[in-house]
């Protein structure tokens, strides 16, 4: 029995092709599939990942801080996923907190709503005051991909109550918010080995395929 490296015990779906190409700029060789922005072209990608090999599966990108505390460029772990229609997965956000929080990075943990499009001023709020710390419009579902196998979701923060979006500094947060994607690659494969440890190299190879955003 030979274990896959660590780059083999993971697939990363980035919705978009910027989102891809700041985790590929960060770790040349990890796997990195761009699965296209907002639910439809999610759930068809979810389906394709389904017959991926690779054992783990984590969804990494940008999302929409909802927290007053939060910043551009903060690091939030998923516990909880929430559908617009009120649905919830649960998920087990200590060992990819742990992978992330030893890049030194500003990690923070807690319930992201998923969306059909974007929130904005008082929408804000009122998830806040629900207790959701950031939204985004692709991950609940892509979580469908997972299948049985270890599923974790990281965000990184482009925009908050206090920056939001279409304001002067977005470039500028945006920017970081991306640079700060690109760090993440470590950490995530020391998720995948703690959470997908061995696998049988003889398992078969991925097909190579990219959604349109």
């Amino acid at each position: 029995m030979t274990l896959l490296p660590p780059s083999s015990r993971l697939v990363v779906a980035a919705p978009l092709r910027v989102e891809a190409g700041a985790l590929r700029r960060g770790a040349a060789g990890l796997r990195v599939v761009r699965t296209g922005m907002g639910p439809d072209r999610s759930e068809r990608a979810a389906l394709a990942l389904r017959d991926d090999a690779a054992p783990a599966i984590a969804v990494a990108g940008l999302c929409g801080g909802l927290d007053s505390g939060l910043e551009p460029g903060d690091v939030i772990v998923a516990s909880e996923l929430r559908s617009p229609d009120g649905g919830l997965r649960r998920l087990d956000p200590d060992a990819l907190y742990e992978g992330l929080a030893g890049l030194g990075l500003r990690v923070r943990v807690g319930p992201i709503q998923c969306t059909r499009r974007m929130v904005r001023g008082a929408e804000r709020l009122s998830l806040a005051d629900a207790g959701v710390r950031a939204v985004d419009m692709e991950s609940w579902w892509l979580a469908a991909a997972a299948a049985g196998r270890p599923f974790g979701v990281v965000r990184v923060v482009v925009d908050t109550p206090r920056h939001e979006l279409f304001r002067p500094a977005s470039l500028r947060h945006g920017l970081h918010a991306l640079g700060r994607l690109s760090t993440l690659a470590p950490g995530l494969r020391r998720w995948a080995a703690a959470v997908a440890p061995g696998t049988l190299a003889a398992a078969p190879a991925p097909r190579e395929w990219h959604a349109a955003l």
